[in-house]
């Protein structure tokens, strides 16, 4: 049983890639453009990254299908490359675009050549929140998996 407070989540996943290159993925406008986005077909038309504390970041993932554009944006607070991020998170498009803000921790921990990401995002707004989140996060790490880290397999 999960002693997480009901508006945060966590979230683990491994990929077969060294450290520096998933922090770079996070962070590198033109690598996020590749991946950044929940379904298979959107894409990502804003990547902006001011990588330093207290520098902004802003990203916006687009459905082709209707034209619609999810934006958030935030500001760092921590910036440990490669091991660690940390930034607020508020969305400025999307559903709603409330202006709260909420809080992402992200830990990039190398393992002989491999990467396990450690994501918690805090201080959502409620319960309702925090699940549409965790499935939006569920998605774009598969997406990272998919687009970037396809091609990392050591080949034979």
């Amino acid at each position: 049983m999960s002693t997480a407070p009901a508006t945060s989540l966590r979230i683990e996943r491994t990929f077969d890639a060294p450290a520096d290159a998933v922090f770079d993925a996070w962070t590198n406008p033109e690598v996020l453009r590749r991946w950044w986005a929940t379904d298979p077909s959107w894409t990502t038309p804003v990547a902006e990254v001011d990588l330093r504390e207290g520098g902004r970041w802003r990203l916006s993932m687009e459905d082709p299908a209707d034209g619609r554009r999810y934006t958030v944006a935030g500001e760092y607070r921590e910036v440990r490359r490669p091991e660690r991020l940390v930034y607020s998170w508020c969305w400025e498009t999307g559903d709603p675009p409330d202006g709260h803000v909420s809080l992402v921790t992200v830990d990039f921990v190398a393992s002989g050549g491999r990467t396990t990401v450690v994501l918690e995002h805090a201080l959502l707004s409620s319960p309702a929140s925090r699940d549409g989140h965790a499935a939006g996060w569920e998605a774009c790490l598969t997406s990272l998996r998919d687009r970037i880290f396809t091609m990392t397999d050591h080949e034979a």
